[in-house]
C-alpha cells in the first residue's frame, strides 16, 4: 500500500474538496444543524452497532464530509481521547487521534478522492480506479490499536465506472471491524448495488441560524469580516441552507452579482444594454474563470426561480410579480425552453472555451424576445 501523505505534501497540494482558504472539514471544530445524524452515530459507535457502510447524502456544503471526519476521528480515537461520557462524537481538541486525522497520517484512515495532477495543474474529473485499488493494501492491514478502520469516499458520485464497481467488492466482502463513510450530494449517480449495500443518512439543508453560525465560524477562523446583518437575509435566500454556497457566494462576490442580474431582469422586456454590456465584458477574461461560473449558477438559478413562481404563484413576493408580468401562463414552455437552453450553451462555452460575452449577450437578446412575448 502507498505510504500516508505527509502533512507537508498535503499543504504543497491542492485538495479538491477544500474551498479556498477555509478550513477543510477534517479540520472544522464544530458542525451545525445535523444534530440528528450525530446522534446516530454517536449511538452506533457507543454500542458497538455500527454497520459497516454508511452513505451521507443532502445538499453540498451543510456538512457531509465534516461529519465523516468526526465520524472517524471517534471511531479511531482511544479511550482516553473521547468525551467523559463516551456517548458523543467529540473527542479532546488537538489530541494524538485529532493531529493525525486532520494531517491524513493516521494508519487506520484512507481517504478517497479525486486526485490533482502536478504537471496539467489541474484535478481528475473522477476519481480514478487506481485510487480505489489502493484499498486493498489498506485492508489487508491489520486495524489500529482500537481495532477500527475508516474509509472516507469524498464525493462517492464522482467515481468512475471502474472506480464504483472496485469499492463494491470491498462493500460486497466488508473485513472486520471498519466503517466505510460515503459522502454524496447525488445518490442517484451510483450503482443501485453500492447504494443498497450502505445505510441511508439523510442530512438537511441549514436553517437559517445554523447556517449563520457556520458561516460566521469559517470566517472567523481566516480572519475575515462577518456579514453585517442586512446582508444575511440575502446570504441566506441564495446559499439555500448550504454553508458552503454562502461563503462562496461572499468570496466571489455573489450578492453584488445577484443585485445586478436582479435590475436586469427587472427591467425586462426592456433590455438595459449598457448594463449588460459592463457585464460580459467584465466576465469575459479567463482570469474571472470563477465569477464567471458563479454568475451562470445565479442567472440560471433566478430564472428557475421566475418559472416557478410564474406556474405556481409561490415564492419570493418579488419573483411571484415579475414571473406574473414577465411570463404568465401562456409563456411558460417558452421559458422553460429557455432555461434548458442556457444550462446547455453553458456546458459547450466552458467545454469548448466559446466566447463568453456571446453567450451573455445571447441568453439576454432571448430572455428580452421572450419577455415581448
Amino acid at each position: 500500500m502507498a505510504r500516508a501523505p505527509l502533512a507537508a505534501e498535503i499543504e504543497a497540494l491542492p485538495e479538491a474538496d477544500r474551498l479556498d482558504d477555509y478550513p477543510h472539514p477534517r479540520e472544522t471544530r464544530a458542525l451545525y444543524g445535523q444534530e440528528g445524524p450525530q446522534s446516530v452515530f454517536a449511538e452506533g459507535l457507543a454500542g458497538g452497532r455500527m454497520h459497516h457502510a454508511w452513505l451521507l447524502c443532502g445538499p453540498a456544503g451543510i456538512g457531509k464530509a465534516t461529519l465523516a471526519y468526526q465520524v472517524a476521528k471517534a471511531a479511531l480515537a482511544q479511550s482516553d481521547e473521547r468525551d467523559l461520557f463516551g456517548q458523543g462524537l467529540a473527542i479532546e481538541p488537538d489530541c494524538r487521534t485529532d493531529r493525525m486525522v486532520r494531517a491524513l497520517s493516521h494508519p487506520s484512515l484512507f481517504v478517497i478522492r479525486r486526485t490533482y495532477d502536478t504537471k496539467t495543474k489541474r484535478f481528475s474529473q473522477f476519481i480514478p480506479v487506481d485510487e480505489v485499488r489502493k484499498l486493498k493494501g489498506f485492508l489487508a492491514l491489520s486495524a489500529g490499536e482500537e481495532g477500527r478502520r475508516v474509509v472516507i469516499v469524498d464525493s462517492a458520485d464522482e467515481l468512475n465506472q471502474n472506480a464504483a464497481n472496485a469499492l463494491l467488492k470491498s462493500l460486497e466482502e466488508p473485513p472486520g471491524r471498519t466503517i466505510f463513510l460515503l459522502v454524496t450530494s447525488a445518490p442517484g449517480r451510483l450503482l443501485t448495488t453500492i447504494r443498497s449495500r450502505c445505510r441511508v443518512i439523510n442530512m438537511p439543508a441549514l436553517a437559517d441560524g445554523d447556517l449563520k453560525r457556520a458561516a460566521a465560524q469559517a470566517l472567523t477562523t481566516v480572519g475575515k469580516a462577518i456579514p453585517e446583518a442586512h446582508e444575511w437575509e440575502s446570504l441566506a435566500a441564495l446559499a439555500g441552507g448550504s454553508v458552503g454556497r454562502a461563503l462562496v457566494l461572499l468570496g466571489g462576490g455573489g450578492l453584488a452579482l445577484q443585485a445586478r442580474i436582479d435590475q436586469i431582469l427587472g427591467a425586462l422586456p426592456k433590455l438595459d444594454l449598457r448594463a449588460v454590456h459592463a457585464l460580459s465584458d467584465e466576465l469575459q477574461p479567463l482570469a474571472q474563470d470563477r465569477k464567471f461560473q458563479l454568475f451562470m449558477e445565479l442567472l440560471q438559478a433566478s430564472l428557475g426561480r421566475l418559472i416557478s413562481a410564474a406556474a405556481t404563484g409561490q415564492g419570493a413576493a418579488r419573483d411571484v410579480e415579475l414571473g406574473r408580468r414577465l411570463i404568465g401562463p401562456e409563456r411558460l414552455a417558452t421559458f422553460a425552453e429557455l432555461w434548458e437552453t442556457l444550462a446547455r450553451d453553458k456546458a459547450d462555452t466552458v467545454a469548448l472555451n466559446l466566447d463568453r460575452k456571446s453567450l451573455i449577450l445571447g441568453t439576454f437578446a432571448r430572455l428580452e424576445a421572450a419577455s415581448r412575448g
